[in-house]
């Protein structure tokens, strides 16, 4: 079961949300990533890798992270800030620069 997590921040209301099962996926026949979500559990076995969403917490680029090929800084301004988007909370809010994350209210449900 996948559940979808909205962080809120406390001064400007800027809203990121993040599924916590990312983004698994698998190499097709032709070298291609595709993408298998719950509850396609057939597809999911074959799964070897994960983009997990990430937010840049000093410009405010949301990016995915390939656990195979993960990265330590931001693809947009280089920053080091950079966090799993389902670890938001008690985080500096990148948009408005002076509000925190809260704690993730749960959205969905898959």
């Amino acid at each position: 079961m996948a559940v979808c997590y909205t962080f809120i921040c406390d001064s400007c209301g800027h809203q990121e949300g993040a599924w916590s099962d990312g983004n698994p996926y698998f190499i097709d026949e032709s070298g291609a990533k595709q993408y298998a979500y719950h509850p396609n559990h057939d597809l999911l076995a074959k799964c070897i890798g994960n983009d997990v969403p990430h937010l840049c917490l000093g410009c405010g680029e949301s990016f995915n992270v390939d656990t195979r090929e993960p990265v330590k800084a931001c693809p947009k301004c280089d920053a080091a800030d950079i966090c799993d988007s389902n670890s938001l909370e008690g985080k500096q809010c990148p948009q408005c620069k002076s509000g925190l994350f809260g704690s993730g209210m749960q959205t969905c449900i898959s």
